[in-house]
């Protein structure tokens, strides 16, 4: 059985016990109180059925956001920390800096190893005009 076929099927698995939960919660839903927060989560819920079974439907779709969340998690820790930029130049300077410490991540690049070794080109006279070799998805690590 293939990788796809597999994902096929724990797809559809998910779908079916989805829709399980969602007959339950409307089952309950019709006993309990209309106040109560439990009814307030179960609408919720019912109201978003078609957003939270989407990914059952499309491949391209993950069933949860982890991996943004996760690519955040520094930034949100340290924003205090961006209080002190000094100015808004040194803001955008920052952004533009986990930008492309994000983008060495996507690439597959250690963005420490990447980072390390394209301010030591820069230093010792990497072109101007060849600049572009040392953006992530271009890098190759220095032959030392």
């Amino acid at each position: 059985m293939t990788a796809a076929n597999l994902c096929n099927r724990a797809r559809k698995l998910s779908k079916l016990k989805a829709l399980d939960f969602f007959a339950w919660a409307d089952e309950v839903l019709s006993r309990a109180s209309a106040r109560s927060p439990l009814a307030d989560a179960l609408r919720y819920a019912a109201k978003l059925k078609p957003q939270l079974l989407a990914y059952t439907d499309d491949g391209r779709l993950e069933i949860d956001n982890n991996p943004a969340e996760n690519a955040l998690r520094g930034i949100c820790l340290g924003r205090k920390n961006w209080l002190f930029a000094g100015a808004d130049c040194g803001g955008e300077r920052a952004a533009a800096m986990y930008s492309l410490l994000e983008t060495a991540k996507l690439n597959g690049v250690n963005p420490q190893e990447w980072l390390a070794d394209v301010l030591d080109r820069i230093g010792k006279g990497h072109p101007i005009n060849r600049i572009d070799e040392l953006l992530p998805w271009r890098w190759q690590a220095s032959q030392v």
